[in-house]
């Protein structure tokens, strides 16, 4: 399969988008009860005949303790009116996934979702280290989680980094749901536009993918890869450098070139003036579309793209890529 630019669809400018959409598109999505049960649902669909079946099958369980957790309605601590008013005044992300402290619920949430999910699993490696990293000491799941959510790759565990994004996506879907029934009555706020509009507005996060929501004219939001948030995003525009010059779309083709071309439902936004990318996905092409998911099952797509030359801007956390490790195995020191 090769990539291809597509150059067929008469788009509008970002300013035109913009005058459009005005104040009838709501600005921001907080995740739903049911978010890790549609990744879940997505990963199984698309894991069929897939060559990363066993992977996406093994994210799926994953995501379905994550459901299952945060069904058991766990409270985390929520920002004090005090902080929800100086975020907003600040213009910055009210939970901050770099700087906000993690009290000990989300170590407890993590060990009791990791138990959780060995107890779903077969014998195997997988189940292992799944049991392993819950004896972990408090210490060395700290230092892993700080690693993950500042991009340290240098002593970070690739192996266990996915079981501890999970219990990161956890906390902090508890944490944004939380906080809008605390400051809000269960409605968006107090999450609202921040100064930059390229990062999750609630944790300050790097999207994984964007996506053009249904019902919403087309319109094209980002969304979180921590806490699942979405937020609007002017389309044709950079996501990491806010250019609208340079933008072209890559997907990838049909290896039989005699069959009938279909619009594909997930392509690469980038940009020629920074050399980034991001993953543009369109659920009216595929109505089961979910970011994590969707965008874990096209890593082929990430792959020819790079050949180019381009760097993701986009954040996976459960599929990430660096040095091998350099830190003592999950436990050590306990």
């Amino acid at each position: 399969m090769t990539p291809t630019t597509s150059t067929s669809q008469k788009l509008l400018s970002p300013e035109e988008i913009a005058v459009r959409a005005g104040e009838q598109l709501t600005f921001v999505h907080l995740p739903d009860a049911g978010v890790f049960a549609a990744r879940a649902l997505r990963l199984r669909e698309l894991a069929a005949g897939h060559a990363m079946r066993d992977f996406l099958l093994f994210v799926a369980e994953l995501a379905d303790a994550q459901h299952r957790a945060l069904k058991a309605g766990v409270s985390v601590p929520v920002p004090s009116a005090e902080q929800v008013g100086a975020a907003a005044r600040d213009g910055v992300p009210l939970l901050p996934a770099e700087a906000w402290v993690r009290e000990p619920v989300w170590r407890d949430s993590l060990r009791a979702l990791l138990r959780d999910l060995a107890a779903h699993l077969p014998e195997g490696p997988a189940r292992a280290a799944a049991a392993h990293l819950a004896d972990a000491t408090d210490e060395h799941l700290d230092t892993q989680a700080g690693r993950l959510l500042t991009g340290v790759m240098l002593g970070l565990d690739l192996a266990a980094a996915p079981l501890i994004a999970a219990g990161l996506q956890l906390h902090w879907v508890r944490l944004v749901q939380q906080t809008a029934v605390a400051h809000g009555g269960g409605a968006v706020a107090p999450f609202g536009r921040i100064d930059d509009p390229t990062v999750c507005p609630c944790c300050g996060s790097r999207p994984v993918a964007s996506l053009e929501r249904l019902g919403a004219e087309g319109a094209r939001y980002l969304a979180c890869g921590l806490c699942a948030t979405q937020w609007h995003y002017v389309r044709i525009k950079c996501t990491h450098c806010q250019s609208t010059k340079g933008i072209s779309l890559q997907n990838l083709v049909a290896a039989d070139a005699s069959a009938p071309e279909a619009q594909p439902a997930v392509q690469a936004e980038c940009c020629s003036e920074c050399g980034h990318y991001l993953k543009l996905m369109h659920p009216a092409r595929d109505n089961g579309l979910e970011p994590v998911a969707d965008d874990l099952a096209t890593l082929t797509l990430d792959l020819l793209v790079s050949e180019d030359g381009q760097q993701r801007h986009g954040l996976n956390l459960l599929l990430l890529f660096g040095e091998p490790d350099e830190a003592p195995p999950p436990g050590g020191g306990h």
